[in-house]
Formats: structure tokens, sequence, C-alpha cells
């Protein structure tokens, strides 16, 4: 963690009784309506490709067995995420191994994908975080960006397996926007190149397509402007040395001393693409009483 300095804990918490579960390489917790769990496989002995499917295979077992079966929101953890494994960069056998998964278990790979990250640590086992629920999120695209499953082949054998953003209905009017990795990318070209500041601006506008894009869907008196204020923001920092100049863009462009900036969490990892040096994700809770 590069940013605040002391540690963090997210706790997500549910209503009624939980039950805890295993099945495979997964760890989850159910209320009856929501899954949230963990997949771990460790990719040396397997490979990246296999570990992925493993662990999607395990997770989708679960999300059957719990009667919870509509991913939500994804978090892909993955050491050495640019190097290459046999000839292909491991972020990419990562979405092959996933893809697999995906088909093996009748789900499609393009329009409905949950919104998702994928990014890379140090060391550590393929680490897989999945919330799921009864009801289908909506996906909402970026108009300014190719969808990611529709990806040319020049980016791996097998396009990543996500939406932009995926809007959750929690009940009672209640919804959570989901926002995934959000990166320096017009169309499907990675653009502002050696440029951490103006990467992290591209990174912005295109939360704010994604934002105005799902306007239309969460109803209620909302603006883009209120949107933009109750962001909650994870940025992602291939180099830690970049946090003063990310802060200063992100503090610049929400608003200094707002709580959507003072909130947002700085973390060191590495981006999916090798030559993207910031990646933001997010997510904005949408309650009908808190809408101006």
């Amino acid at each position: 963690m590069l940013w605040p300095a002391p540690a963090l804990c997210e706790e997500w918490l549910a209503s009624g009784p939980l039950s805890d579960g295993r099945l495979g390489c997964v760890s989850y917790r159910s209320n009856g309506s929501w899954v949230f769990g963990t997949a771990c496989v460790d990719d040396r002995e397997q490979g990246m490709r296999q570990a992925a499917q493993r662990a999607y295979a395990d997770v989708f077992q679960v999300l059957d067995r719990e009667g919870c079966p509509q991913l939500q929101r994804l978090w892909n953890y993955m050491r050495a995420i640019n190097a290459e494994e046999a000839g292909l960069e491991r972020y990419r056998r990562f979405n092959l191994g996933r893809a697999q998964a995906f088909l093996d278990a009748g789900r499609g790979l393009e329009d409905g994908a949950p919104a998702a990250c994928a990014m890379g640590t140090a060391q550590g086992p393929l680490t897989v975080h999945f919330l799921a629920g009864r009801h289908s999120p909506l996906a909402i695209e970026n108009p300014r960006q190719v969808s990611a499953y529709r990806y040319p082949q020049r980016y791996g054998p097998r396009s990543p397996t996500f939406s932009r953003a995926a809007l959750a209905d929690l009940g009672e009017g209640v919804h959570v926007l989901f926002i995934s990795g959000t990166a320096s990318i017009v169309g499907h070209e990675s653009v502002h190149l050696g440029d951490v500041v103006r990467q992290a601006g591209e990174c912005l506008d295109n939360i704010d397509a994604v934002l105005a894009a799902a306007l239309p869907h969460v109803g209620g008196p909302w603006t883009l402007a209120a949107l933009r204020e109750r962001l909650e923001c994870t940025v992602y920092l291939r180099h830690p040395e970049d946090l003063a100049a990310v802060r200063e863009v992100i503090s610049g462009r929400l608003g200094v001393g707002t709580p959507a900036a003072e909130a947002a969490v700085y973390l060191q990892a590495d981006v999916c693409r090798a030559e993207l040096l910031v990646e933001i994700e997010a997510q904005v809770r949408l309650a009908p009483q808190e809408a101006s």
C-alpha cells in the first residue's frame, strides 16, 4: 500500500445469517442471496492457463451450489503478469484459461460479462476474489473504448472477459456501480506512453464516460457530478515514485479535499499491459434518498 499510510481492511457486510463454505480452491461466505469468495491456485505447479481455468471452474461450481449464478465483480491478482510463459505473456495465458472456464460452464464471453480487474503482484498464487448474486447485473460499456471482449487478436488469442462496469441491484432501490480497472486506452490502443500524468487523466476521462453511460440506468435525479462525488477509487501504480504526481491529478479532477479524492486508496501493482503505468477501479453506491 502506498497511501494512506495506515494499513486498511476492506469489509463487505451482508444482512441475515451467513454460512461458510469451501469447494476445491475456493473459500466463500454466503447469505443465500449473495456470495463473496476467493479462489487461490499455485500457478507454479501447472502454469497460468491451467490455473485460471481451474480457479474459474471451481468458482462456477460454487455459484451453482449456492444458487447465486450471476457474477457481479471480480478481482484477479497474479504474479509477474507481464512476464512470458512458454512463449506467451502470462496475462494472455490467464485470458485463455478464464475464457475456457466460461465456455465449459456454458457462459457467454461477451455481452453481460461482469466487471473485473487483473493486476500483477510481486509474488503469491493466482488469487481471484469474486462477488455474485441471484440477479444479473446490467453491463455498462464505454463509448470511448472498444469492449474488452472484442479486442483484436494482437492482444492475445483470447480477449479479456469483462465489461467496463456492472450495475448491481441490491434491492429496495439501492444499486452499486462497479467500475472495472480502467486504464489509458482509447479505442483499443494504449495512449500517452511514458507519461503517467496524462495516463492518469485519461483513466479519469474513461471513468467519466462510464458514469455518463450508466446515468440513464440508475434512476432518480442523479447527475454526473453527483456520481463523481461518490466515487470510491482504488489506484494501482506500476512505479511507487509516481504517487505524488498521480495524487495531484486525481485531487485536481475530483476536487481537492473532496470525499472522493480523500478516500482514494493507492497500491503498487503491475498493469495488464506493460506500457501502462496506472489503472483506476471504482465503485459508486446509489441510494434513492442520497440523490442530489
